[in-house]
């Protein structure tokens, strides 16, 4: 029988009620007294230098309260980056300021140029058209290779040109590399895009800004995946607040995927501006303007060489990718396409020598940073679309070309720095293979075929880093921030307990799985545990909730607090009881002492440790709290195996997913249920990459997709119903829990499995095309097929 409480259970998520009745409280639900509105005016130009603004007509407008234009802001700092990466020859990348309005220039459709505050929202929106901006329009860089041409126009004119750094890694590899790839039986060759994507949470953002001026205290309330973060980067390195004056607050957030990870311009105008005029400032972002200001995702062009010796053993990986960052360079946008994706490019196979070039390059397009996964779904498309299309080249099982080549002796140390810890790679593409029916397949395309359909069958393998840490390493690696995790513990004297996290929730379910792990640790019912996130006031420091780390380091770090609850409870209860601390267990909520039939109840302990009459406090203090702080020595490496059948329609190119398998080992799992629907989202998020979303510029950098017009995402009818198991398990050997991060696992290992289906489905009818770039429209379909 399923447990139905403690971990392992599938308890319903508890935040969900509120959620399903309307009950949620979202930034935009916050209004402060006499608060004003704040409406951007955006540039509708690529690229082009500021000659001029004429606010006249706009500050003259009744209700308008004051124009901002960026000589408002020459004493404050620009937007900070969080990495800082190092080219191959030894010098930092160039980091070009980012003003809270644009200075000079617009480097970006959508770069804020002024900003209207008025009594009302429309007021402001009128006002902003009546704002008269000269501009000179300049020719605008939208292609990376094109940007790092002699001639091509700077977006950046204090900078040396557009290449932002120039990464080599492992650069003791790259003689070997070449060396292996020149010498190899087999090189398989692949050049592909791994499409620019918009996150499109469900909830836009907000950011509410308020001062008062008898205390000099501002607060930030924003839809933020990382209040501390936030409170860090504008109060020190922004605005210069002083982190005890400056109170950040990140209420439900209605989705986040990445975008809501960064530190944005508009959070520190309404900051800013509520401080300047003595009046609370807010700003919700219209669906268009998200389009054109939430940092978007992905962004590479990349080859790759994988090179096999004559028993079709992998011998060298080499790949040299452009990254886009977009006009600036956002939060935490240089790691992504280095650090997040170099170090996973060894894949689950034991290939010996890896060398990953990657070149980041300005443009005039919107920034672009972390999206769901993160560089670790670019590194598995490009490597699991290489293997497979060696595979087709070498006239080979793909499945059994990737057993050959797995990894089975743990730990394996990857000649990419990050050693894997655990993983059993054939026990989730044996469970794979076992829900697929494999052999049931060809039935299955001939009746596709008798329809006139082309049926094909992807299968790919991934792995992920995740759970991002330590922070000694990654300071190393140019993180300007630690990535450790906080809790602090407060026991009441009746036994309940409120747990303050720096991770924040924003979908994950936070408040149903962290007290099932805390009420499995005690015995006590979950329902005495409440979770206390999203706000700096009254939560210790912590990095926030990203990467697929809120319980291997958030809930690691509740686990070690919770900890020294329970041995300060002990000796408390050693002490009414009579005995040594060391013979007093606790289990199902209770303590007692071993080999006598002396007991107390956790209730009872608890109001002791309140009310010290039983014991002395020149040995232990009153109260029962703790707070500690988790530092991982390691990343978590979740795995699996994914598959999925496709149709195409020969005389239309549209795809059809018709089932879709993903076996994954996620180590122990704590809510069964709230894990499958993490992967059931990473999936459709994975899905809608492959098929169907496109971020799209013209060659004068004007935004094609900017709505949903233009954008297309996966509905509910293009989804089939998805086969998720995580049954193999092999628990991570460095936290507490033995977990492994679920939240990114479907969008990394989704899109290489849909392209390999439609590649498969295409080959079964002599249409060998080798690659198509995502996402495979009809069109793109269409136009393979003939040639």
């Amino acid at each position: 029988m399923p447990k139905d409480t403690g971990i392992g259970a599938s308890p319903k998520r508890r935040e969900d009620v509120r959620f399903l009745t309307g009950k949620g409280r979202y930034t935009d639900d916050i209004n402060v007294a006499d608060q004003a509105h704040v409406v951007f005016l955006r540039s509708d130009v690529a690229h082009g230098t500021i000659n001029g603004i004429d606010t006249s007509a706009a500050e003259a407008m009744e209700g308008v309260l004051r124009v901002f234009t960026a000589k408002d802001f020459e004493a404050v700092g620009g937007i900070p980056c969080g990495w800082q990466i190092t080219s191959i020859d030894g010098s930092v990348m160039q980091e070009p300021k980012h003003p809270i309005l644009a200075d000079g220039k617009v480097r970006h459709v959508g770069d804020p140029i002024a900003a209207v505050v008025a009594e009302s929202a429309s007021i402001a929106r009128d006002a902003c058209e009546a704002i008269e901006v000269d501009i000179t329009s300049l020719p605008a860089v939208i292609d990376m290779k094109d940007a790092l041409k002699a001639d091509a126009p700077k977006v950046h004119d204090d900078l040396t040109s557009n290449l932002c750094y120039d990464w080599g890694f492992v650069e003791e590899n790259k003689q070997a590399v070449d060396e292996a790839i020149k010498s190899a039986a087999h090189v398989t060759t692949l050049e592909l895009v791994n499409n620019r994507l918009i996150a499109n949470p469900m909830e836009p953002r907000v950011a509410v800004g308020d001062y008062t001026a008898h205390d000099g205290h501002s607060t930030l309330y924003t839809t933020s995946q990382n209040p501390h973060v936030i409170r860090l980067l504008m109060g020190a390195f922004v605005l210069g607040i002083p982190e005890h004056k400056l109170r950040v607050v990140a209420p439900d957030v209605g989705g986040g995927f990445g975008t809501k990870i960064f530190h944005y311009a508009e959070e520190a105008f309404c900051t800013f501006a509520a401080k300047e005029l003595e009046r609370p400032v807010k700003w919700t972002s219209t669906r268009s303007e998200a389009f054109m200001s939430d940092a978007h995702g992905r962004d590479h062009v990349t080859k790759i060489e994988l090179a096999l010796d004559a028993d079709n053993n992998f011998t060298a990986i080499r790949t040299e990718t452009y990254a886009n960052m977009g006009a600036y360079l956002s939060t935490f946008a240089p790691s992504v396409p280095t650090w997040l994706h170099g170090t996973l490019m060894a894949g689950n196979y034991r290939t010996p020598l890896v060398y990953v070039n990657v070149k980041a390059v300005f443009t005039n397009t919107v920034p672009v940073d972390a999206y769901r996964g993160a560089g670790r779904p670019e590194a598995t498309f490009q490597l699991e679309r290489v293997v497979d299309k060696a595979a087709r080249e070498l006239g080979v099982d793909p499945v059994e070309l990737r057993r050959q080549n797995f990894i089975r002796d743990f730990p394996y140390q990857t000649p990419v720095a990050v050693e894997y810890d655990t993983g059993d790679y054939d026990a989730t593409m044996d469970k794979l293979m076992e829900i697929i029916d494999r052999d049931g397949f060809a039935a299955r395309r001939k009746e596709s075929e008798a329809r006139g359909k082309l049926r094909g069958l992807g299968i790919n393998c991934y792995i992920e880093a995740c759970g991002i840490a330590p922070s000694n390493l990654v300071g190393q690696l140019g993180a300007r921030a630690g990535l450790y995790e906080s809790a602090t513990v407060r026991v009441n004297a009746t036994g309940g307990l409120v747990v303050m996290t720096g991770s924040h929730s924003h979908g994950q379910g936070h408040e149903t799985a962290f007290p099932q792990v805390i009420a499995d640790m005690i015995g006590i019912n979950e329902d005495q545990i409440e979770i206390v996130h999203g706000d700096t006031a009254n939560s210790p420091m912590g990095m926030g909730t990203y990467g697929s780390r809120s319980l291997a380091v958030g809930g690691s770090a509740m686990v070690r607090a919770t900890e020294k609850i329970i041995a300060k409870a002990k000796k408390i209860a050693a002490h009414i009881m009579e005995a040594s601390d060391e013979d007093v267990e606790l289990k199902d909520g209770k303590f007692t002492v071993a080999g006598t039939d002396k007991s107390l109840a956790w209730g009872d302990v608890t109001l002791a440790a309140y009310v010290p009459h039983n014991y002395p406090l020149e040995d232990i203090e009153p109260g029962l709290e703790e707070t500690a702080f988790y530092d991982p020595n390691n990343f978590t490496y979740p795995a699996g195996a994914y598959a999925c059948e496709v149709e195409v329609d020969p005389e239309t190119g549209r795809v059809e997913v018709l089932s879709f398998a993903a076996a994954d080992d996620f180590g122990n799992v704590v809510n069964p249920m709230i894990v499958e629907g993490q992967v059931h989202g990473g999936l459709a998020q994975g899905i809608g990459q492959a098929l169907f979303e496109n971020c799209v510029y013209d060659a004068d950098g004007q935004l094609l997709s900017a709505s949903y017009m233009d954008y297309s995402m996966p509905r509910a009818a293009d989804l089939p119903m998805f086969q998720v198991d995580h049954s193999c398990q092999t628990p991570c050997t460095h936290n507490p829990l033995g977990v492994k991060g679920c939240g990114e696992a479907g969008a990394i290992g989704s899109p290489p499995a849909i392209v390999n289906g439609v590649l498969d489905a295409l080959a079964s009818a002599g249409h060998d095309v080798g690659h198509i770039n995502m996402p495979l429209t009809p069109s793109k379909v269409w136009a393979a097929m003939q040639g």
